[in-house]
């Protein structure tokens, strides 16, 4: 998604400054989610006549008319010029086009989002800024408001939702509206400046030099020697009535015969995906003689998702999901050590004692908590009581609804991680990531705005205490850049749900070329213990093989005390303590 950019609105004189937002992704999200559920039976909307702009006890009204005939002329009306004539030539177009900025949204798809409580949370922040006449909140008036224009045929824009207001005045509260802009130009701010500091370590780790020729390492890039079988299972779990697909690559020589005791990587998919998704990077592992586990986690996959949008699910996902997505890993893990012993086609293929985890989104706090960092309940309740613009959190804070008394879910199997994308802060918790010990990669895209960069995996990465850590940075990165989007055809049960490509970003081939070699160096140097790839896992090696439309940085350290110095966050002496002992192991192991 991209970066919100904000134009200077003038309000009552000089008393006070609006700023909008321009129709980015994030925004058309924040409105297109934050306005609007209610009644799509609300019978016919009068539509909004006026805007009413309120800062305390000042008062300014504009007709919508006026806003109607800017935008579709660029004549400005009488009531307009007080506002407008402030504004430089760049910022009347960036309000023109905000006016008018087309949302792809369909009403079903707006008003199955608003209905979960994610949506619901969104809407009751933004109906604190917009109002009804009476002062009241406008969430079900704006609700009902987005429903409507996105029924239109010329798609959700801001226009179209004043007029399908269902109230003669929407009321802004421009107090308010500050405060929430605000927010999001600190957190801009300092997400640059955290990036700007990764760069910085990036370059000063890179100078310090390495002993080892770059220029004699063997690329990465390319498909390793050795072919792959793709074989799917079904695996049941009674104990938990749990069923679930699993796409497994096994690796085997150019003539076909099996590559004995190969280390096992398993790759969890994000929220809304499915295991089809990173099978170019289980293709590239198993060319270099891994065997990929891929299971697919029903209840938070693609057709989970569709469920929510045709209406058939209320939820994005059961916050059961917590608790079932590792244990969905261990028991694969069980099962993969079971017919490696058993079945003629995998005996002997498969070292289940040596495994490393990949994770995207909810698969990176997956791979996380099979690394040792489980739920923190303490700080999530602290943390659930706040506004936030981080979008992540909304879902992590379903898990308070879980029972305190969940499992340990590390899996001493589990070699080492990597978490793309990652969220957890809340739901992890500093001590939580301090209690990992494996080798940990965090990949993180600069302009994530659903895990934002700097709230989910840069000051995560701080708190890590294992010596082996890394965070790989990708500038230009999104949410969705190191995800692929197979052709229909090789899709798996579920629908492929197509992404705009203004939310994956730059060329997402560059991701998916910086994940293959930086995870087959990563594996190759913790999981099947050959050392001297460690030497890819350097600041100096991923600025060599950068590119400039997707700028990579890796870094090995950096700390609390660094990043307080860009957020102005006090450190704490001590992290919050938590016994894991004292957790229930009433789940399967």
């Amino acid at each position: 998604m991209s970066r919100v950019d904000l134009a200077t609105f003038s309000v009552a004189g000089s008393v006070a400054r609006y700023k909008t937002f321009c129709h980015s992704a994030w925004m058309r999200i924040a409105l297109g989610l934050g306005l609007l559920p209610v009644v799509l039976n609300a019978g016919s909307a009068l539509g909004a006549e006026r805007i009413t702009l309120t800062y305390g006890a000042l008062e300014r009204s504009i007709s919508v008319e006026s806003l109607e005939i800017y935008a579709r002329d660029g004549e400005i009306p009488r009531d307009l010029r007080a506002y407008i004539r402030l504004l430089d030539k760049d910022q009347l177009q960036e309000m023109r086009q905000l006016l008018t900025a087309k949302a792809d949204l369909s009403p079903i798809v707006i008003s199955q989002f608003l209905y979960t409580e994610q949506g619901e949370a969104l809407l009751r922040r933004l109906g604190e800024v917009v109002r009804t006449e009476s002062n009241l909140s406008g969430f079900y008036a704006i609700r009902s408001a987005l429903i409507l224009a996105a029924s239109e045929p010329e798609g959700l824009t801001v226009l179209n939702v004043l007029q399908e207001f269902p109230l003669d005045n929407v009321r802004i509260d421009i107090s308010l509206a500050l405060q929430l802009v605000g927010e999001l130009e600190d957190l801009i701010q300092q997400t640059q400046d955290a990036i700007a500091l990764v760069e910085e370590q990036s370059a000063l780790e890179a100078s310090a030099g390495t002993s080892i020729d770059l220029s004699r390492l063997a690329d990465l890039r390319p498909p390793g020697s050795y072919h792959w079988q793709k074989h799917s299972i079904s695996l049941n779990d009674l104990r938990r009535n749990r069923s679930f697909p699993v796409d497994l690559y096994l690796p085997e020589t150019q003539t076909g015969e099996p590559i004995r005791s190969a280390p096992v990587i398993v790759i969890s998919h994000g929220l809304g995906s499915d295991r089809s998704t990173y099978a170019y990077l289980a293709q590239h592992l198993a060319s270099y003689g891994f065997a990929v586990a891929v299971p697919e986690h029903l209840d938070s996959n693609a057709q989970q998702l569709q469920s929510l949008l045709s209406g058939v699910a209320r939820e994005v996902t059961p916050p059961v999901e917590f608790i079932n997505r590792p244990l969905d890993v261990k028991y694969l893990l069980n099962e993969l050590d079971y017919l490696s012993h058993s079945d003629p086609d995998f005996r002997g293929r498969l070292n289940v004692q040596q495994v490393g985890v990949i994770g995207q989104s909810m698969g990176g706090y997956t791979a996380l908590a099979l690394a040792g960092a489980n739920i923190n309940f303490e700080q999530l309740a602290a943390d659930c009581t706040e506004d936030t613009l981080n979008l992540s959190l909304l879902l992590q804070c379903r898990a308070l609804e879980l029972p305190q008394a969940i499992p340990d879910f590390r899996d001493d199997r589990v070699k080492a991680v990597i978490a793309i994308n990652p969220i957890g802060s809340s739901l992890l918790g500093q001590a939580d990531y301090a209690a990992i010990q494996i080798p940990v990669m965090i990949v993180s895209g600069g302009a994530d705005t659903v895990a934002p960069a700097l709230l989910e995996q840069i000051r995560p990465f701080t708190w890590l205490q294992t010596p082996d850590k890394y965070l790989l940075l990708l500038k230009n990165g999104t949410h969705f850049s190191t995800i692929d989007v197979p052709n229909p055809t090789a899709a798996t049960d579920g629908e492929i749900v197509q992404l705009p490509a203004e939310l994956v970003g730059p060329d997402p081939r560059l991701a998916h070329t910086y994940l293959k070699s930086m995870s087959l160096a990563f594996f190759t140097g913790y999981i099947a213990n050959q050392t001297e790839y460690l030497a890819y896992l350097d600041a100096a090696y991923v600025n060599q093989i950068s590119n400039a439309a997707l700028p990579a940085r890796l870094v090995r350290s950096l700390t609390p005390t660094q990043l307080a110095k860009i957020t102005g966050e006090e450190l704490s002496n001590s992290t919050p303590s938590r016994n894991a002992d004292s957790r229930l192991r009433n789940y399967q192991d």
